[in-house]
């Protein structure tokens, strides 16, 4: 048992290292450096876990991760998260191509998508690009411009270019 106010027992306390009250996580990307969005597993994903871009956020160049990510700020670049979720929110704008499971568009998006699972696009959404996907929803409200190629769920070719065999479809309810 221990005994605290023993004589010549007395162990001189060390203090605590000073810590910075933020992660030292970096954001930035160059062009030989992408950033990584979180350091989540796929488990995390499923666990409901998702980073988030606020709105006064810019980021340019390439997000690549494992976990689900919220946009609400601006993106230039591209999105590679397979596996995972990409909402774009109400004021998310978004100039890359993304690849996801999934993504939904709230905001504008200026690009390709490639879902393995589906893309939807929401009332108050805009996607200019071609869609790659298994399944597609476009509510009414929504604009669209752009080809759609539906593929089956499990294809094995959403690595390639998104280029659509179907006709350019313009879309606005």
């Amino acid at each position: 048992m221990w005994k605290p106010n023993q004589p010549g027992t007395n162990p001189t306390p060390t203090p605590e290292p000073v810590r910075p009250s933020t992660p030292a996580t970096s954001f930035e990307a160059s062009p030989s450096r992408p950033a990584t969005v979180g350091a989540g597993s796929a488990a995390a994903a499923a666990t409901g876990e998702q980073a988030t871009i606020g709105k006064s956020l810019v980021v340019k160049g390439e997000l690549t991760g494992s976990e689900s990510l919220y946009i609400d700020g601006k993106v230039e670049g591209a999105i590679n998260l397979p596996g995972n979720r990409v909402t774009v929110g109400r004021n998310g704008q978004v100039a890359a191509n993304i690849v996801a499971r999934e993504i939904v568009v709230l905001g504008k998006v200026r690009g390709n998508c490639q879902a393995s699972d589906r893309v939807d696009i929401r009332s108050e959404g805009s996607l200019t690009g071609d869609v790659i996907a298994a399944r597609i929803s476009i509510e009414d409200g929504a604009f669209f411009k752009g080809g759609i190629d539906i593929r089956k769920p499990g294809s094995a070719d959403l690595k390639g270019a998104a280029q659509p065999a179907s006709e350019s479809v313009a879309v606005e309810a």
